[in-house]
């Protein structure tokens, strides 16, 4: 059993960007002001949607969902990647790396099943209107949040105790800045067919349901806006579709490409690159998409610092 014991791995490094250290120094720079900038920007979008009235809306309630979601990606991976920067790679403790994957895992698929569930927010809006305040109520849009923070948290786990049970026996190198399910697996000494088997069944579900509900949604509303007869109605209508729709692209887009894409033709660099535009720049576009291109949240802001200036004067 001691052999065992020897060879069996206890913790894993994190390799990271391999690269001079004046291009590392940089990048370390730029994801820090990116970070920050993630970090204010949710956090600010969260607050606004909690203490302004005129954000007590299903739509701004599910976006500061997804601020949460964005928030949970960002902390879970970003921390650890500036000082793998720093010093040019890491150790990190298996439980730690399973702990990392199983955030990630939740923040990624709650987003989807989230960005589902908005976009049925846009189709009650454009092609039910006049019952749209009975259908979205707050008890309804509590419940869809609940399930799906359960959803995504419980695909993640199921995937993080299947992932945690195989033998890893060494080497101990994962050629990545996070712990990622692939480039752990590929570590993995014990048969991995079963688990691939059941992302297949666990991830698949977790993407293939949330696209099938986003399309039939803008389906739905596309028919709806065509069916305006004036032009301002219709850019109305789709102007109120518009930053869901870019947000739903960009995801979606970088998933497809780190995860469906095949792995054969792609470097460990450009993996590295897609990971980055999803962990890092993605919860900071999010949340400039949605505050850049809506009124009520500009609104909301200049109420909001011109309470705290009155406040500050009287004291």
């Amino acid at each position: 059993m001691d052999w065992m014991t020897n060879l069996t791995v206890t913790d894993f490094f994190l390799l990271g960007f391999q690269a001079s250290q004046l291009l590392r120094n940089l990048l370390f720079l730029l994801i820090l002001v990116i970070y920050n900038l993630t970090i204010c920007g949710n956090l600010l979008i969260i607050t606004l949607v909690s203490s302004s009235k005129i954000l007590h809306t299903p739509m701004y309630f599910f976006i500061s969902q997804l601020s949460t979601s964005d928030l949970l990606l960002s902390i879970s991976v970003v921390p650890n990647m500036l000082y793998i920067l720093l010093h040019n790679g890491a150790a990190i403790t298996f439980v730690g790396c399973f702990t990392q994957f199983c955030f990630f895992g939740t923040s990624g698929a709650c987003e989807c099943f989230l960005l589902s569930v908005m976009s049925y927010d846009r189709y009650v809006a454009i092609c039910n209107p006049l019952h749209y305040i009975s259908i979205m109520t707050n008890e309804v849009c509590v419940k869809f949040s609940a399930i799906c923070w359960l959803l995504g948290s419980s695909f993640s786990f199921i995937l993080t105790i299947t992932q945690s049970m195989l033998y890893f026996c060494g080497p101990n190198l994962i050629d990545h800045f996070f712990c990622d399910i692939i480039p752990v697996l590929e570590l993995a000494c014990s048969d991995t067919s079963t688990l691939y088997v059941e992302i297949y069944f666990v991830g698949t579900p977790s993407v293939l349901i949330p696209t099938t509900i986003i399309v039939a949604s803008y389906t739905s509303i596309v028919r709806a806006v065509l069916r305006i007869p004036s032009s301002t109605g219709r850019q109305k209508a789709f102007s109120t579709c518009s930053s869901h729709l870019i947000v739903v692209s960009m995801f979606y887009g970088t998933l497809f490409c780190v995860y469906v894409l095949p792995t054969s033709g792609k470097t460990s660099t450009t993996s590295k690159i897609l990971s980055l535009l999803y962990t890092v720049f993605t919860p900071l576009i999010n949340p400039i998409i949605y505050s850049l291109r809506n009124k009520d949240i500009k609104k909301a802001a200049q109420g909001t610092i011109c309470k705290r200036s009155s406040f500050i004067k009287e004291l």
